[in-house]
Order: structure tokens, then sequence, then C-alpha cells
């Protein structure tokens, strides 16, 4: 079968791990596997990508990296002409501006297309523009997939003529179980820690409000806080203001989150809303004991309803401040949590159970290629490379 993913850039984000693992796996079971970064530059790729995985920029196959309509114009026709070229038997794409151009670019051909949110669309807060496009254009994809089950009505509502809506949770990589976790050191400080982005929509200046309120209950614990983003000054600040220096770090972007995860002893997701809340699976998988917000939407779905990791009313800071101290008190019930948490995420969420809900989609969305049994990997995974037929040097630019 051959497949094109497409996704703006391949950073640091939740959806671009998703999408390396996902090119990664249909490549190692026999899939002729394309990954296009739609980005005006090249940016950056921050995971690993098997070499069977043909990668592109498609500021390299477009007229220079010129900005506004001109750039967007010839971007969306090297896209188109991509495609073309390519013959793919179906077409999956990332995230909304992504989503758009490749229906659009894609018009005629005759090619099935996959159009993957990985936000709430009825929270995510985006523009009445992208509400507009999103509700002409989507009708014409395939099929649009959600991660969780609540998001179904609300984005139907949106979104009322699309064909089919699908449930497509993330997926875990088979690495993320094999992660090993130390045993605990009695003498070492204890360590609460948080991953995503410093942006409003995770929340954390409640986070830093409500762990300051616990720290001389819990004096050998710190909170810190993986990721970069907008409000790393506002935060720093407000970190300084409850004297929590040294006890709050903000520890910036690692490319061993896993790492950093398992030798954690809890994990907490304070955000406003989620798509998935791929962090908080990830924590749970490494069988890290974790509390989270009861947001929109995701967590109460990971959790099974509170069953696999404490789940509190979204927003709440008193009731995650009850949470954290009964979480941080008991380490009979970290340790139950840890162990439930971790057979849950395999359960559910390993790379072979979410690649049998794909091919399930791939058949009925109609892709013509017969689905290949897999095979074992012949090459090594290693960090992103450019189609070695194209050339061009590193720069960020705007979204496609």
């Amino acid at each position: 079968m051959k497949i094109i993913l497409l996704v703006s850039s391949m950073g640091s984000g939740g959806a671009e791990r998703v999408a390396a693992t996902l090119v990664n796996a249909w490549a190692e079971r026999g899939d002729s596997v394309t990954l296009v970064a739609t980005f005006s530059g090249r940016g950056t790729c921050f995971y690993p990508v098997t070499s069977n995985v043909r990668f592109v920029y498609l500021a390299d196959l477009s007229a220079g990296r010129r900005r506004g309509l001109l750039g967007y114009a010839s971007r969306f026709m090297a896209l188109r002409a991509l495609i073309r070229s390519s013959e793919p038997d179906v077409i999956v794409s990332f995230l909304t501006n992504v989503n758009v151009a490749g229906i659009l670019a894609s018009t005629g051909l005759g090619i099935p297309v996959i159009a993957c949110e990985h936000n709430d669309p009825s929270a995510d807060g985006r523009s009445t523009f992208w509400r507009l496009l999103c509700r002409l254009v989507y009708p014409r994809a395939s099929a649009v997939t959600v991660l969780t089950d609540n998001v179904v009505t609300p984005f139907r509502a949106m979104v009322p003529r699309v064909a089919h809506i699908a449930v497509m949770p993330n997926p875990l990589p088979d690495e993320l179980f094999q992660q090993p976790r130390a045993a605990p050191d009695p003498t070492a400080r204890r360590r609460l820690i948080s991953v995503g982005r410093l942006h409003p929509q995770k929340n954390y200046g409640l986070l830093i409000d409500t762990f300051a309120s616990l720290a001389n209950e819990f004096p050998q614990w710190d909170l810190w806080i993986w990721g970069d983003g907008q409000e790393r000054v506002q935060l720093e600040a407000q970190i300084a203001q409850r004297s929590m220096a040294g006890r709050i770090v903000l520890a910036g972007v690692t490319p061993s989150v896993w790492v950093e995860m398992a030798r954690s002893d809890a994990f907490v997701m304070s955000s406003r809303f989620e798509g998935f809340g791929l962090a908080l699976a990830e924590s749970m998988a490494l069988g890290v004991p974790a509390v989270a917000f009861d947001c929109p939407s995701g967590p109460r779905q990971l959790t099974r309803d509170g069953n696999d990791a404490l789940l509190v009313a979204p927003g709440d800071a008193q009731a995650m401040a009850d949470a954290l101290r009964r979480l941080l008190a008991d380490e009979s019930l970290r340790a139950e949590l840890g162990r439930k948490g971790a057979i849950s995420m395999r359960e559910r969420y390993s790379v072979h159970a979410v690649m049998r809900i794909w091919d399930d989609l791939f058949a009925r969305v109609g892709v013509r290629a017969a689905l290949r049994a897999p095979k074992p990997a012949d090459s090594d995974t290693g960090a992103c490379a450019a189609d070695s037929s194209i050339s061009g040097n590193p720069e960020r630019g705007v979204p496609f």
C-alpha cells in the first residue's frame, strides 16, 4: 500500500510524535510511505523516522520560500504535483490547516483522503475563518478522524456533511513500553512532572500555584515542567513570586522525554482542554501514577473514568490540590495506579492495537491496494532525513 502522510512540520509536538510512530509502523510492515512536511521552510525533525520512509520538505519542491498568497499558491501546486506523481493509495493529513490544503490539493484525483483532528475542535478556540473552511472543505474528505468518543457529536454539529467520522486514538510506540523504570531511591528527592507547551491551554499558572500551596507539606517533592512556549517569562515570574525557585523547574524541551517520565514519581496534567492527552497516556504507559483534570477531551477515556488515574473536576484548583495531596502522600496508591495504568495503555493504545483500527478505516474508505501482512524491518531508525532527490537550507516558516 502506498501512503502519503501530510503534517505541517516535524517539531516536538504531540501530533508530530504520532506522525513518526505511524509512518515507522507502516514502513516496518512493508508499506511504501512518504512523509511530507508542508511548512514554508524546513524547520527541524525532532522524532526518529526510519530510513524506509521517504521524507519530503514541500518547500524544496515549490518556488523558493515565498510568504503570503504567492507562497501558499506555490506550495499548493507543488503538493498537488507531488500527490499526482506519487500515485498514493491513500492520503492521511494531520491538523486543520494541512487537512484543508490536502483535501483541496487532491480534488479530482480519485484518492481517498483521511483528515485527522488532533485537538477537540469544539474547545480549541479556532477562528470563525477556520470553522467555515472546515465546514466547507471537510465534507470532501473520505473520512475525518477525532481522538476520543466524546468529540464525535459536537464535531458533527460543526461539520454536518462529513461523510464519515471515525474515532482514531493516538498509538503509543513499542519503544515506550520497553523504556525501563529505575527502582525508587528512598534517599532521592521525589519528582512530580508535567509535559507540554508553556501555553494557556496547559494551565500551568494554576498548577504552579497549586503545587506552591502544598510545597511545605511535601518538602521532599519538586515539580518539573518539561516544554517551552510563549508563557515562559510569565511563569518564571510567578515561580519567583511564590519563592519556589529550586522547587518548581521549567526544564525546557528534551529529546528524552520518556526517560524523564520514567525517572519521575508522579505525573500531573492541568490542561483546560486536550485532543487526547498524549503525555498523560505516555506517563501511564510507563507506569507513572497520574492525576489529571477531566477536561475536554481525552482524560476521562484514557483513565477509564478515573479507574487508572486520579481524575479531577476541570479547573477546580482545590480539587486538584486535594488529589495531589492524596497521590504524593500515599506510596501504595501510586504503585497501584502505576500498575493499572501501564496494563490499560498497552491493551488499548499499543501500535498493534491502533494499526488494526487504521486498517479497518482504510478498508472503509475504499483504499485500492490490498493490505499487506506485517514483515520484519530491515533498516535502522534514525533522525529524519529529507528525500535524497531534494535539498534546501534549514529555516522555519509559517504553516501551510
